[in-house]
């Protein structure tokens, strides 16, 4: 089914769409002017959404803002935005009464002309999806990067080559809905996470092995052999299933064995090249790595896989060099929303750090974080509604180092700054959302970066 094949059939139909968000924007531009009746539900009223919703209005939209926004959906098909909960009562009353739930990443899978390699996973898929997208880049593909991360796509597929590869990130949110599976799938990890918003730890599991269940199945699905839940997964992702291993040799995957990563089809393993040659640190980016190359393992030349990991310099956000100043180097790692992804920015130094930590709380308990500050942490800062929450993980775990707490997020920066000497490095690490004090993990870490880079 083409783009415009699909919006022709939603003429004469009504359509609400869930979220005034960045990402559905361009689908309501895109139904407003094929003629399509639009009703837009959000939680914001129309003084925070500012100037989209007189802009949309002279389009034909209709509005539903506020508190109760979703109890009067009237649709025949309903587009939520990954943030709004499929399971939330007016939802699920719509859809009993017939409504078609769906999305904008959903109706993309429909209407794509290219293949469609995807990653979810608890930590690590951002930069995985964008290390993949580096390689087929560098092997000479045309490559359209969405999801979670890029831009929305469904409006740029008649635009799109079946040539052409579309390299997706997909949250557990947009999963949990999706009919639809990939051309090459893989799934970083998986550990509690997002618990706040899920009903349990087993609904988020669901979503996250949604990416390979749905019907066609994927050619590939890629596992991570050394976490417990992916590995589980194999049972039921069908044929063309691959593993990465940072521990153990795999037959069908990537793994690293003395250092030294290899790839291998059917047994056979070929030497890709030296771990230490990745060009972003940590124990972590090796995973990546290795989840990158087994996904496109005798998809693409060697070479463009050496290539990419030997001078890609990461994704803004993780383990970010933001500067040195007078031996101290500060690190932005503002993306680590969760205990496992704090983990593995503190387990990518030699030495003891200076963590910055502490922000939203999303009911994901920090007992093993408490251990990996013990082993890894020389001063801990926190700040947040999550700080004594942290400070408690962190002596139940017999940690006797300094810890400080500030309400000031600027104020624990420069506490941090105080504590440390030449030699030291600082890293924002968070363990939580910032949604305490940001609108997501990219102004909290932009702010990280200003107000280091204002030191003196």
């Amino acid at each position: 089914m083409t783009l415009n094949e699909y919006i022709t059939d939603l003429r004469g139909k009504r359509v609400a769409v869930l979220g005034v968000g960045v990402s559905n924007r361009p689908l309501l531009k895109l139904l407003l002017d094929a003629g399509v009746d639009v009703t837009a539900h959000d939680a914001a009223d129309r003084e925070r959404l500012g100037a989209v919703v007189p802009e949309l209005e002279a389009r034909g939209c209709k509005f539903v803002l506020g508190g109760g926004y979703l109890d009067r959906i009237d649709a025949d098909v309903i587009f939520r935005s990954p943030g709004v909960m499929p399971h939330q009562p007016g939802i699920a009353e719509a859809v009993k009464n017939g409504a078609v739930l769906t999305s904008e990443m959903e109706a993309f899978f429909q209407v794509c002309p290219c293949k469609i390699f995807a990653v979810t996973g608890s930590d690590g898929k951002t930069t995985t999806t964008t290390v993949i997208s580096e390689i087929l880049k560098a092997d000479g593909r045309i490559v359209h990067v969405g999801g979670n991360i890029g831009t929305p796509l469904l409006d740029k597929a008649d635009a799109m080559k079946p040539e052409d590869v579309a390299v997706l990130e997909l949250s557990s949110f947009q999963l949990m809905t999706m009919r639809r599976s990939p051309a090459r799938a893989l799934v970083t990890n998986v550990a509690p996470n997002h618990l706040d918003k899920h009903k349990s730890m087993d609904e988020y599991v669901d979503a996250k092995r949604n990416i390979f269940q749905n019907v066609p199945h994927p050619e590939v699905t890629v596992l991570n052999a050394d976490n417990d839940i992916t590995r589980s997964f194999a049972s039921r992702a069908g044929e063309g299933v691959r593993f990465f291993s940072r521990k153990d040799v795999v037959e069908n995957g990537a793994f690293c064995e003395n250092g030294v990563i290899y790839a291998s089809l059917h047994g056979k393993a070929e030497m890709i090249m030296p771990a230490d040659k990745i060009f972003i640190p940590g124990d972590h980016n090796v995973e990546n790595y290795l989840a990158a190359f087994a996904l496109l393992y005798g998809e693409v030349k060697t070479e463009s896989m050496v290539k990419v990991a030997e001078t890609f310099r990461g994704v803004e956000h993780r383990i970010e060099l933001v500067r040195e100043l007078r031996g101290v180097k500060y690190y932005n790692d503002s993306i680590a929303s969760s205990p496992s992804r704090t983990t593995a920015g503190l387990r990518s130094f030699k030495d003891k750090v200076i963590l910055i930590a502490g922000g939203k709380d999303k009911g994901v308990p920090f007992d093993s974080l408490g251990k990996e500050i013990r082993e890894h942490v020389k001063v801990l800062v926190l700040t947040g509604l999550t700080a004594d929450k942290i400070e408690k993980a962190a002596l139940d775990a017999g940690c006797q180092i300094p810890i400080i707490k500030k309400d000031d997020f600027k104020e624990a920066v420069l506490a941090a700054h105080e504590a440390a000497r030449p030699g030291d490095t600082v890293i924002l690490s968070p363990a939580c959302t910032s949604f305490d004090r940001f609108k997501n993990f990219a102004e909290r870490g932009n702010t990280f970066k200003e107000i280091v880079m204002g030191l003196e």
